[in-house]
């Protein structure tokens, strides 16, 4: 990380109040590191927004032995391939897995490949983690 710059900011007393609640409930070592990460978020969203290059992750959870759903998932990974770096798939248990998709490329691209993936009939659930490429 780069120099670290220092500025003030005012605010009213009853946001503050609101802020320090929120760091403390979420465990930040102080106010300027939850401003960071408050940045950063904002960032993301704003790459994700411009449409440019990102990287994130989509999680599945599904069980197994549903008909047909891991050739169409398997069908879908391929027709994307150019989109997921990396995969990992876990045995939660007997039945369900979890799948989970490293992914780089365009925005669009990337919400396109997780909009099909949500139309897999019998997924239990899919998330996306939208993240940056730094």
């Amino acid at each position: 990380m780069g120099k670290i710059v220092r500025f003030g900011v005012s605010i009213p007393q009853e946001l503050i109040r609101r802020f320090d609640q929120y760091v403390e409930a979420l465990q930040f070592n102080s106010r300027s590191e939850a401003l960071r990460q408050i940045i950063r978020d904002a960032l993301v969203k704003e790459e994700w927004e411009e449409q440019g290059l990102i990287a994130g992750g989509i999680s599945m959870v599904y069980d197994h032995h549903s008909r047909g759903m891991l050739e169409e998932l398997m069908e879908l990974q391929h027709q994307f391939h150019d989109l997921i770096i990396s995969t990992q798939h876990v045995h939660l248990d007997h039945n369900n897995c979890l799948e989970l998709l490293v992914v780089k490329g365009k925005a669009p691209d990337i919400q396109r490949l997780y909009n099909r993936l949500r139309g897999v009939k019998n997924l239990k659930h899919i998330g996306i983690l939208k993240s940056t490429t730094g």
